[in-house]
């Protein structure tokens, strides 16, 4: 019972004038946002976050959560129309997407993944409503030391899960989790990483960071490629899928639906693991496995419903834990954080109306996409056709305006400037910046609670071993590192992102 009256004050709020023309901003900017090639949820929400820090928590957390999922449902727009995959996990939908279109049935492949993502959506949230309170209440009994563990798990997931070498992932793990210790000392105060530098004492800034990394290092790499393909969208007569492909669908739907909501919970990227692993479970599950890569639908509406279900689902430790179970829910945790929000178990006694309040709204924002995405999709072609040399000013200098905007302080600019080219030199070496990110947020809260149960143990490091529940992370943590190591294991994992 006490769901449903979650449900029902989460309703009450979101249902507010405020919050539902917020909802509606955030769902359209996010969608505009992901139709643009080479920007995805991560760096929309990094571009707009400035744009949320003179709004109350509710409202800006309810336009942040609708700009991830816009985002989402944008970035298969692109995959399918120009083969162009607006973020991560849209690359297995570019696969089938595109060539559905080249057939002339580009109506039909984006009518499918609006529907799937919708549908997946919608079951996500319900499953983010039923379970993420008695989550919370088991996260209310772990102490320090098993917040420890809980992270390490988290940071060795986000390697595990991460495309290419495992060393490089754990290089930028550590990377992120030494600059993210810069600054003042937790409790002696003293300057850490700053090399005398008084813009330094209170840590890099991380809105900075994050729109450098992944805003201007992806500008700078888009502008390098000049081999986008041609504009191709095949024809729009016909925008409702057949009886035939709506048949076809439905069970890969469902399987994705499921799949996307379990791995979406693991720390790590589940969106991005979701889509892969439906596309590769669909093709296994058909008695037509040739024809995917060819414009088969399965291909289409499985990916996209796991990867919205996944997208769904991460919200879960990020609420209950105060863990970002991706770099999108880092962000989410620095937008709480700006708002003087600590995440985690507390956030649901505390803020009621926020935590249902943000539930409520996704079922909302999921019913608002549909209606923006089937009607609306001449307009994303023609957005998607304005040329990137016109595009990439306007993108540079609304970075420049929100870096600044943040402090007032012409030395995050600065910052923002200099990773994005520290970004640009990742990529082109084939270091993934997620990991990074994720060690650049957890850095400190791995510090404060390692620190903490080292005070309360009074110096015994075996607490970490002794308490049954830290003890068990830590053996996950080891174990996933160790396969995912092993060479057989690796060579699959690599041969199955190349494909």
């Amino acid at each position: 019972m006490e769901i449903f009256t979650g449900i029902e004050l989460g309703f009450a709020t979101a249902l507010s004038f405020q919050n539902l023309i917020y909802c509606f901003v955030g769902a359209l900017l996010g969608t505009m946002i992901g139709v643009l090639p080479g920007l995805g949820p991560v760096a929309t929400i990094a571009l707009l976050l400035p744009l949320t820090f003179a709004l109350p928590p509710i409202p800006a957390l309810i336009m942040l959560a609708g700009i991830y999922y816009g985002a989402q449902y944008g970035g298969s727009t692109t995959a399918i129309l120009i083969n162009v995959p607006g973020e991560s996990s849209s690359v297995v939908t570019a696969l089938d997407g595109y060539q559905m279109a080249r057939r002339g049935r580009a109506g039909a492949a984006l009518a499918i993944a609006a529907l799937g993502s919708f549908f997946a959506g919608t079951v996500a949230t319900f499953l983010l409503a039923l379970f993420a309170p008695p989550l919370a209440e088991i996260a209310l009994t772990f102490g320090p030391a098993e917040y420890f563990s809980l992270m390490v798990v988290g940071l060795i997931a986000s390697v595990t899960l991460a495309s290419g070498s495992v060393l490089k992932a754990l290089a930028m793990v550590v990377l992120g989790l030494l600059l993210g210790l810069t600054g003042q000392d937790i409790y002696s105060g003293m300057p850490r990483l700053t090399f005398g530098s008084a813009s330094l004492i209170d840590g890099y800034e991380f809105v900075a960071v994050a729109m450098g990394i992944f805003g201007l290092g992806e500008i700078i790499r888009n502008l390098e490629d000049e081999s986008r393909p041609p504009m191709k969208v095949g024809t729009f007569s016909s925008l409702a899928p057949s009886r035939e492909e709506v048949r076809r669908s439905i069970k890969p739907v469902l399987r994705g639906t499921v799949l996307g909501s379990l791995l979406g919970i693991l720390p790590g990227g589940g969106a991005l693991l979701s889509s892969f692993a439906s596309y590769s479970m669909e093709k296994k599950l058909s008695k037509h496995p040739e024809e995917f890569g060819r414009g088969a639908v399965e291909g289409v509406a499985g990916p996209e419903s796991a990867n919205n279900a996944g997208a769904q689902t991460s919200f879960i430790p990020m609420l209950t834990l105060g863990i970002p179970s991706n770099p999108v829910m880092a962000l989410m945790i620095g937008a709480m954080i700006i708002q003087g929000i600590t995440p985690g178990p507390d956030i649901i006694t505390s803020q009621p109306d926020l935590f249902w309040g943000l539930i409520a709204s996704m079922w909302i924002g999921n019913f608002m996409l549909v209606l923006l995405n089937l009607p609306l999709i001449g307009m994303w072609v023609r957005l998607v056709t304005v040329p990137y040399h016109l595009l990439f000013p306007i993108i540079v200098m609304v970075c420049c305006i929100g870096v600044y905007s943040a402090e007032n302080n012409v030395a995050n600019v600065t910052t923002m400037a200099v990773f994005g080219a520290a970004g640009y030199l990742l990529a082109k070496l084939d270091f993934e910046p997620a990991p990074f990110l994720l060690g650049f947020v957890i850095g400190p809260m791995v510090e404060e609670y390692l620190r903490r149960a080292m005070l309360l143990s009074e110096g015994d490091p075996t607490v970490f071993i002794t308490r049954p529940i830290s003890a068990g992370l830590l053996m996950i943590a080891a174990i996933a590192l160790v396969v995912v190591a092993l060479p057989s294991i690796n060579s699959v994992r690599d041969v199955v992102f190349r494909e």
